[in-house]
């Protein structure tokens, strides 16, 4: 199967990734807050509570960042194809 072209689904493809990624973040973060909050907080909610924040922070994050990374240009990506013509310098002239 080709690559896909198409921008929306390039788009969507991201998308369902940021979904998944922060899914199993959150997931993470619950089951963090659920061991803390037995063996550590006598079975208290709040730390349920902030992990699933926690997690869901960390996955709006990640978001952000992979919707933004292909506008960024890489220097490794970039060729020169030619040199430059010669180009006289106009700090070498003196004016009188």
């Amino acid at each position: 199967m080709a690559p896909s072209a198409n921008s929306e689904d390039a788009l969507a493809k991201t998308f369902d990734s940021c979904v998944a990624d922060t899914i199993i973040k959150i997931g993470g973060g619950m089951a963090t807050g659920v061991l803390f909050s037995l063996f550590l907080f006598k079975r208290k909610s709040w730390p349920v509570v902030f992990g699933v924040g926690v997690g869901a922070g960390m996955g709006a994050s990640n978001c952000q960042y992979k919707f933004n990374v292909p506008f960024m240009v890489k220097a490794d990506q970039i060729k020169v194809m030619g040199t430059t013509a010669n180009v006289k310098d106009s700090s070498s002239e003196i004016l009188v």
